[in-house]
């Protein structure tokens, strides 16, 4: 029998199209689309046990993507005569009242791998069925749907390598839900429907405090300069949906970046150099199997070369993450990784990792990177190994620190893709071998003329490559000619950069 009033619950799905939960919300009467700004996923939280340390989970520019992409959510639905109703307090308690206030038989959603996020949905559903309404999971994060892999998600293997042959051998890509037609939502002409009940409630645009949880106004606690873009940034990356769509048309369409993407990756300074979709992935302003189809058709009217098939290789590292995390839960963010590793002494120097989480280290390469992620909540992939492995290869600083760092900074952070690539940069994670970078090589190789280290560290501008990126073997002389005096104006580095790991890369 066909629902009479659905909810449609949106968690990290911020989309209309390609939308499972939506689509199946929609085949009711009346559907109400609702997102819980939930207190314990902002604000300073404990990392792991009493004994460990307290971060902040959602820093500014993750509070601005997500602002943004709950407003284009709410445009798009407002566009398809419905609404987003946005509402602050834990989903285990707000989704059953709002089911009693207006009547609802089920509530749908996608579920997440995460040990926490399934925790969520577990309270949630306990509660919805002490209230006997149905709640209906799907699964919509990965390229490779959870149901369609080749073995039970628990059985996959734990090296990569297997693991994207064995999809590419027996797993197919599901075709995308298109938009859905919606139905009003509930109130109007309908009798016995609170107002106060539906009414939108405001998305968050200033800094305020947690406090009663039932409130139906939303507060995520942006900081004073969430707004602000760096003219620096290789991308403004606007929040929503709509960007979503533009970025993926002007990247693979309008400019032809994919026919080079496998080549030019590993670039530093510009907007094109890799395809930047991971914001809005991770948001899931942005669905893969959308990417997807687009990269088949480009093959198809374009090109299909080594880089387009780069590019899904890339979505199914993604998912692998995803479905490790699945399969180790908590596990994944323990000390000593998925290898459950009792051989590294990780240290917790609290000025040390105070002078890598600034970008002072003496380092360029690895301060300008992290200065970057500082300045735009982005960084590139070859910054994110470089400046994680001199924190917990060189440093030897837990690696969950600079995870949890990250999780705290990032516009694209998601736990298993983060959590899975710092573990597997310090030799706890998905692979055995040395991860070590040697950071001063790979300053050279990726930035040999000094344009990205100058770009984020400008008091070194206008010294010469070389000297750029080993600024400590600028002689007295040579820092009264350019104006730089070590330990004043650029800080002497941290290690001797000569014993930086062997680089694996």
């Amino acid at each position: 029998m066909m629902p009479d009033t659905a909810i449609a619950w949106f968690r990290r799905d911020l989309r209309t199209h390609d939308n499972e939960a939506l689509a199946a919300a929609a085949a009711a009467d009346r559907v109400l689309p609702v997102y819980c700004v939930d207190p314990r996923t902002h604000g300073m939280q404990p990392y792991g046990g009493a004994d460990s340390f307290r971060y902040e989970k959602l820093g500014t520019r993750r509070v601005r993507f997500r602002r943004e992409s709950l407003d284009g959510l709410r445009d798009r639905l407002r566009g398809l005569g419905s609404d987003l109703l946005v509402r602050r307090g834990r989903p285990e308690v707000v989704l059953p009242n709002l089911a009693d206030a207006v009547g609802a038989d089920v509530v749908t959603f996608h579920d997440l791998p995460g040990p926490d996020e399934r925790a969520v949905r577990a309270a949630v559903t306990a509660a919805l069925r002490e209230r006997g309404v149905t709640p209906r999971r799907f699964w919509g994060r990965t390229l490779h749907h959870i149901a369609d892999l080749p073995t039970p998600y628990t059985a996959i293997s734990d090296t990569y390598t297997k693991f994207r042959k064995s999809i590419e051998a027996d797993s197919a890509v599901r075709e995308t839900y298109p938009r859905p037609s919606l139905a009003p939502i509930p109130g109007g002409d309908d009798t016995g429907v609170d107002a106060d009940a539906i009414r939108p409630g405001s998305i968050p645009d200033v800094d305020v405090a947690v406090d009663s949880l039932g409130s139906p106004d939303a507060e995520l606690g942006a900081g004073e300069d969430a707004d602000e873009i760096d003219e620096r940034a290789v991308h403004p990356f606007p929040g929503g949906e709509d960007a979503a769509l533009d970025r993926l048309t002007s990247y693979i369409w309008e400019g032809g970046h994919l026919r080079e993407y496998r080549e030019a990756r590993n670039g530093l300074v510009g907007p094109d150099y890799s395809s930047k979709f991971s914001p809005w992935l991770n948001e899931g302003n942005l669905s893969p199997r959308r990417v997807f189809e687009e990269v088949k058709r480009y093959e198809r009217e374009r090109v299909s070369n080594d880089s387009t098939y780069w590019l899904v290789s890339e979505l199914r590292w993604r998912d692998f993450f995803q479905f490790q995390l699945a399969k180790h839960g908590a596990q994944f963010f323990a000390p000593g990784g998925l290898r459950r590793r009792h051989d590294v002494n990780w240290r917790w120097d609290e000025q040390e990792f105070e002078r890598w989480r600034t970008g002072q280290t003496g380092i360029p390469f690895v301060d300008a990177n992290v200065r970057e992620l500082n300045a735009t909540g982005y960084l590139s992939n070859r910054g994110r190994q470089n400046v994680a492995s001199f924190l917990v290869n060189d440093l030897t600083i837990d690696w969950r620190r600079g995870a949890a760092y990250f999780e705290t900074q990032l516009l694209d952070y998601d736990p298993a893709s983060n959590y899975g690539n710092w573990a597997y940069i310090a030799g706890v994670g998905n692979d055995s071998r040395q991860r070590a970078f040697d950071v001063l090589a790979q300053a050279h190789q990726y930035d040999p003329k000094a344009e990205y280290v100058t770009r984020w560290i400008p008091e070194l501008d206008g010294l010469v490559p070389q000297k750029a990126h080993e600024p400590w073997t600028l002689s007295e002389s040579e820092q009264a000619r350019y104006g730089v005096e070590l330990g004043v104006d650029y800080p002497r580095p941290m290690i001797d950069p000569t014993t930086s790991g062997d680089d694996p890369v």
